[in-house]
């Protein structure tokens, strides 16, 4: 096994042959024998081990023994105690759940403050099936499908392409000592249930079960990055970027083929799971929206918008007294008297002070508001602007003005008020410039 370990690590993951490693151990027969591997190898790497406290003195005899095997190997190791039926509580997660928390977040701290490049953990061919069967029998698409990835940012696990079976065997072999974890046997778990009574029924029907499981997903992880790539190009051309807002045309979305296959695979990155649903707001009047946990989506006329909800602008008005040179929120802004030569641009407004009534207000818009559009005669409502202007309903959700008195000084950002526009009467002129 020594060798054809070596040539995966040579033929799959050379990286790791240079790299400063920590590696996983429990002390079970798995990371035992990745710990054996590596340090025939003569890798540079280190041990991690987490006593989770949850099999009382089995627990503490575990952390006992891998201390034991670090000292006789030479290794560097860490070792960190949990409270984790205490945080399990808190946390509101099942102890299996916090655990994988606990482990990974303390894993990744580790690393960053000693530069250990990788984390190397002991998931074997055996841990993939089980994992593909619990998402497979909890309702899942292809990612859950694919089970448990090789290498997933920091994290690397060489021993996928082994076998249970392969690994005790070499460990008996070389005689080598692990600890038994007693609670792997009971079944009232699912990742054990399947270990112990599903899966020994799967490879008595045919013993070539769990390699060609492992070709299978080979297979199936060619065919979902072929899926990917068509996906990322396909965003390209739908997504149309403005400020933090993506806009996607609707009428493109109706015409892909399987619909709810295409949604899905555009969309579920984003938190949306109810298909139909974002399929019935294709169709949708304008101002209807879903809501994932981190995204919203609405309909506007002929597009969707897709935008974070952390960025959604702050809508609190703001006052500006007299004095002001700069204001940080809801905007970036400055305020200065200038002279001289003036244009009223896009991002930056010359207004007349002596028409100005301080302190001024940066607020959103409302329904009834009304400006003078600069070169143009009479008032017009914000709303018929808007429409003129083609906003959308984000758009109009995102527009600010600026405001003396009840007046509209500047729709900020695009147009300025013809009431205090700059005249040759103007004595003080003030540059309000978006920053």
């Amino acid at each position: 096994m020594l060798s054809l370990f070596q040539k995966h690590l040579q033929d799959q993951l050379p990286f790791l042959l240079e790299k400063k490693l920590l590696l996983a151990i429990s002390g079970g027969v798995d990371s035992v024998m990745l710990t054996m591997l590596c340090h025939r190898l003569k890798l540079n790497f280190a041990l991690a081990h987490c006593n989770f406290k949850l099999r009382g003195s089995e627990s503490d005899e575990d952390q006992q023994f891998v201390e034991e095997l670090a000292r006789k190997l030479k290794l560097e190791v860490f070792t960190k105690s949990f409270e984790t039926d205490t945080i399990a509580r808190r946390l509101k997660l099942s102890a299996q759940m916090a655990a994988r928390k606990l482990r990974y977040d303390w894993f990744e701290a580790l690393a960053n403050e000693h530069g250990f490049d990788h984390i190397l953990t002991a998931h074997h061919a055996d841990d993939q099936l089980e994992t593909f069967l619990i998402n497979l029998s909890r309702g899942t698409g292809i990612e859950g499908l694919l089970g448990i990835p090789e290498v997933n940012d920091k994290v690397v696990r060489p021993l996928l392409p082994f076998s249970r079976l392969e690994i005790e065997a070499y460990a008996k072999k070389e005689k080598l000592h692990w600890r038994e974890d007693s609670s792997n046997v009971e079944t009232k778990y699912l990742r054990n249930k399947l270990r112990h009574e599903v899966i020994p029924q799967l490879k008595e029907l045919n013993p070539q079960f769990l390699s060609n499981f492992v070709d299978a997903t080979k297979y199936l992880s060619g065919t979902h990055a072929l899926a990917q790539k068509h996906i990322r190009e396909l965003e390209v051309v739908l997504f149309n970027k403005k400020g933090n807002t993506y806009q996607i045309p609707a009428n493109y979305l109706r015409q892909l083929q399987p619909q709810k296959a295409y949604l899905h695979a555009l969309f579920h990155e984003y938190g949306f799971a109810e298909w139909n649903d974002v399929k019935d707001l294709l169709d949708a009047q304008s101002g209807k929206q879903l809501f994932s946990a981190t995204h919203r989506l609405l309909k506007d006329r002929e597009h969707l918008y897709l935008q974070e909800l952390s960025e959604e602008v702050d809508t609190n008005a703001i006052s500006v007294p007299r004095k002001t040179k700069a204001i940080q929120r809801p905007l970036g802004m400055t305020f200065n008297e200038v002279a001289g030569d003036y244009r009223n641009e896009r991002h930056i407004a010359y207004i007349d002070k002596e028409k100005l009534k301080y302190p001024l207000t940066v607020r959103k818009w409302e329904d009834g508001d009304y400006f003078y559009p600069l070169g143009m005669r009479g008032k017009k409502k914000l709303s018929e602007f808007f429409r003129d202007e083609k906003y959308s309903l984000i758009d109009k959700e995102q527009q600010w003005l600026l405001c003396s008195d009840e007046k509209i000084v500047w729709v900020i950002g695009k147009r300025l008020d013809d009431r205090f526009k700059v005249t040759k009467r103007t004595k003080t002129i003030v540059e309000v410039k978006l920053v």
